[in-house]
């Protein structure tokens, strides 16, 4: 495995792969890896012929008072990782390489943005816009892979590209959890044991809500006041940023749950704010049914 922590590196070495036709497969993370992050490496590994990751502690999409100065840093141990996973090429830039003193060209989403963690994280995705931009600039992939555990974060990105004709397929890999459901993070690394034990709350919840819709539960309101009630229950020491029911398209709140909707929350655990979600296809009436109305 290479490990390059310049632009100008990493572009030749990209260049000589684009001239052999090869097929590059690309994940960013911010290091602090597990199984996750392995599985989309995993993916890329097997449908594309060269794959390259990054590891880069992105400062723009850390609002005032967040963790970026406490989030994980354990580059030996993703190193080695990596290398078990038989990456071809690993992007470890510093902050003043991607950001020059004078760095003034952000890129920013201004539709999706605005619900779930965009509520209460403003400037999150205009950081994560600009520096996955970046990083698809350099390094150039055919295809790049990204969890559904960060569902949001995923849909703007397929959003930026498309608007701005990158021409790169992205792919939405399924969210991959402990033994317990709890979603697999580096911000799980931040939880006490006692708080570890009751963070499954989270995907009991998301469950709760899935249940409710397929028995035919319409109401969003009635379901999102369940799941919350859940997760005090368990926990009460939780605080909720959010619970919602939203359209898995457009990610707006909906009022009454029809076809497809996606179930998403973020909530507080100690010091650690976790975010789950949940694809959830509401029960198709059935002509009794209809009948009986």
């Amino acid at each position: 495995m290479i490990v390059s922590r310049s632009i100008r590196g990493i572009r030749r070495i990209i260049q000589a792969v684009k001239k052999k036709g090869q097929v590059i497969g690309f994940v960013p993370t911010m290091g602090a890896l597990h199984e996750g992050h392995l599985s989309l490496v995993r993916a890329a590994r097997k449908q594309t012929d060269y794959v390259v990751v990054s590891i880069f502690v992105n400062p723009t999409q850390f609002g005032s008072g967040e963790d970026f100065r406490k989030y994980p840093r354990t580059f030996s141990y993703d190193k080695e990782l990596l290398e078990k996973e038989r990456v071809n090429l690993l992007f470890y830039p510093d902050v003043k390489t991607m950001y020059t003193e004078d760095f003034s060209t952000y890129v920013e989403e201004i539709s999706l943005s605005k619900y779930l963690c965009g509520k209460s994280r403003p400037g999150h995705f205009r950081g994560v816009c600009t520096v996955v931009a970046k990083l698809f600039n350099i390094i150039q992939p055919d295809v790049a892979y990204f969890g559904q555990k960060d569902y949001q974060q995923a849909q703007i990105i397929k959003r930026m590209v498309a608007d701005l004709n990158f021409p790169i397929r992205i792919k939405v890999m399924p969210i991959v959890r402990h033994k317990d459901g709890l979603a697999m993070s580096s911000r799980n690394q931040y939880l006490a044991s006692n708080e570890r034990k009751v963070a499954p709350v989270l995907f009991e919840a998301l469950s709760l809500g899935k249940r409710l819709i397929k028995e035919g539960h319409k109401d969003a309101s009635f379901i999102k006041e369940k799941m919350v009630e859940h997760i005090k229950k368990k926990c009460r020491s939780a605080r909720i940023d959010y619970v919602s029911v939203v359209d898995h398209k457009k990610l707006v709140d909906v009022k009454v749950v029809k076809g497809k909707v996606l179930l998403a929350l973020a909530v507080y655990i100690g010091r650690a704010r976790l975010i789950d979600n949940m694809l959830v296809s509401a029960r198709k009436r059935k002509m009794n049914d209809r009948q009986e109305n």
